[in-house]
């Protein structure tokens, strides 16, 4: 390979290269808040489920027990159960109690929601330093930090205010490739098996990419025998880790035999495959055509043992109702494959994981005949498959822009050096700077300003902006002058409402609330007396309504004529009364008789 040669200051790098990884972590996350400190200040919790996090921490640290993860400020009193666990509320909890010591709470939350989404960011930048390292070369690693702070969809799981568990799973994801290239077999091994554990015991997001890590690795046993102690060790810390997490972690209602988070369903398939897998390495036969044959037939017996125990979670894990399913959740756009997005959405967050793919086949290529070519393929597999789930759907664009960066560092590290060194002043600083771009995906985003493709049009623009001003912290703010009630509004706007102001709604975008959402639905779509029974039935007292919302543009194209294409036009029926908000409002609230 091109590399540069080795002095004092390359020796200093390869030395230190954890504490530079972790300076370099720390002015970017000073910079992030400092740059970010309007959404700091205003607790911009951008999406529902940041507010319901924060809901859920701020439910904890109020008394609600550990395990009792239901939250009763969303369709009160009964509330409604989430499928996550307590594993990423214990640094926010921690940073908010730490600042309490300094400062007043109202203050000590947004310190918090600003700091806490960039402390995985260290744990990536670490896991994704030490790929490199092992793969390229000992001084790759700070090309590759740049690339990783270059990928929009990644980072902004990062970012200040971004306090769900996104962040933390990409941190783990990061852990995983890091192990799966490890030379050191049963640490690599034990590496990918927590990481795997605390992913699912965080949530099911990641449970293709941590099968597909399993899945390398058994291929890796059955092609040289002597990786069996790497298996072992994977085995034991998915089942281990997944029976702890469950243990330590799992809330009440995760015991039930639910499909949509690490419950009983899923602790038995780690436990049982961690178990077969062992087992298998244990054996260690020294023909590969028995190991192929011991390895599917394990296969088939978990399958077989899902497929028997567990039949109703061989379709969706969430368990909706048909209605449900095609009226919310077929169109959550974030679970569309990326080829059913606007383009000028799509190009930019495939442009690295394309350029990644082409990166690790050529890091492959390249390695052939030494020893780094396993470590190479593994990685090669797993982007490869981080790829093509952008056919399944668009959210695996943050993980799948994560798992490129190896591959685009290893082009970038033998195409800049180069450039760099090329005798035309042209090419050398033009040449570099095109290259820069290419490699690291950035030119997508810069080509897409230009190109006058799928530009929102003013219709667009209107939906975006009042969608963005409904959840405006001053805006639903101003809704504590009226004493603390149960409020119907759109489920999008529930877990915002309830973050913000005492009062409580009735849904929020969570399947396990699926019959509050489709009471949302039926109320804002059929005709206004059923409305009225419904919200009276909930026990709502006020009615919130944001023009050109973006979910209200579904309740007027499906339901022409309901209940709120009726508001919309200014019928108000007789048992709804205006109240008064302050000046420039976007919202419309409304006293239930």
């Amino acid at each position: 390979m091109n590399t540069p040669p080795r002095g004092r200051l390359a020796d200093e790098i390869d030395r230190h290269w954890i504490a530079l990884t972790l300076i370099a972590w720390l002015a970017v996350a000073i910079w992030y808040v400092w740059s970010d400190w309007n959404l700091v200040r205003w607790l911009s919790l951008g999406d529902t489920d940041d507010n319901m996090r924060l809901m859920q921490v701020r439910a904890w640290l109020g008394g609600q027990g550990w395990y009792d993860l239901r939250n009763y400020r969303l369709n009160p009193p009964v509330g409604f159960d989430i499928h996550w666990s307590r594993i990423v509320d214990l640094p926010l909890a921690g940073l908010i109690l730490f600042f309490r010591l300094f400062t007043s709470n109202f203050w000590a939350e947004r310190l918090a929601c600003g700091i806490a989404p960039l402390i995985p960011l260290s744990i990536t930048m670490l896991g994704v330093a030490v790929t490199v390292r092992r793969l390229i070369h000992p001084l790759a690693w700070p090309l590759a930090i740049v690339f990783l702070l270059g990928t929009a969809a990644t980072m902004l799981m990062f970012l200040p205010e971004r306090i769900d568990h996104h962040g933390w799973q990409l941190a783990m994801l990061s852990l995983t490739v890091a192990g799966l290239c490890d030379p050191k077999g049963a640490r690599g091994g034990l590496m990918v098996g927590l990481a795997s554990a605390v992913s699912l015991s965080i949530g099911l997001e990641m449970l293709p990419y941590c099968a597909m890590a399993g899945a390398i690795l058994a291929l890796r046993w059955v092609w040289d025998r002597a990786e069996s102690m790497r298996l072992q060790a994977y085995a034991l810390s998915l089942g281990g880790g997944s029976a702890l997490g469950f243990a330590a972690f799992a809330s009440n209602a995760n015991y039930a035999m639910r499909c949509d988070a690490l419950t009983p369903v899923w602790l038995s398939v780690t436990v049982a495959a961690g178990a077969l897998l062992f087992l298998l390495a244990r054996l260690n036969p020294a023909s590969r055509g028995v190991r192929i044959g011991l390895s599917v037939a394990a296969g088939a017996v978990i399958v077989a043992g899902f497929v028997h125990f567990f039949p109703q979670c061989l379709g969706r894990p969430e368990g909706v109702s048909p209605e449900l399913e095609k009226n919310w959740l077929n169109n959550v756009r974030e679970a569309k494959p990326i080829y059913k997005h606007p383009f000028r959405l799509g190009f930019p967050i495939a442009a690295l994981p394309i350029v990644g793919v082409f990166g690790v086949i050529l890091g492959a290529w390249r390695a052939r005949g030494t020893r780094a070519l396993i470590g190479w393929t593994a990685v090669a597999l797993f982007v490869t498959f981080a790829c093509l789930m952008l056919l399944w759907q668009v959210r695996a664009g943050p993980a799948a822009q994560l798992l490129a960066v190896p591959g685009a560092t290893l082009l970038g590290w033998i195409v800049l050096p180069w450039l760099l060194n090329h005798r035309s002043m042209p090419v050398r600083v033009g040449g570099t700077v095109a290259a820069f771009l290419i490699v690291s995906g950035l030119f997508a985003g810069l080509i897409i300003k230009y190109l006058p493709v799928d530009r929102p049009n003013a219709y667009t623009k209107r939906v975006n902006g009042s969608t963005g001003n409904c959840v405006r912290y001053t805006v639903l703010k101003a809704l504590d002058r009226y004493p603390a009630q149960t409020i119907f509004t759109f489920t999008d706007l529930g877990p915002r409402l309830i973050t913000v102001t005492h009062h409580d709604a009735i849904a929020g975008p969570y399947h396990r609330n699926g019959d509050a959402i489709l009471d949302v639905q039926h109320a804002f779509g059929r005709s206004a007396n059923e409305a009225h029974a419904i919200i009276r039935r909930h026990g709502a007292t006020m009615l919130m309504v944001c023009p050109n919302h973006s979910e209200s543009t579904n309740y007027r194209a499906r339901n022409p004529g309901g209940f709120y294409d009726q508001l919309a036009h200014g019928e108000v029926p007789t048992w709804l009364t205006p109240l008064p908000l302050p000046k420039g409002s976007p919202l419309r609230l409304f006293k239930v008789d």
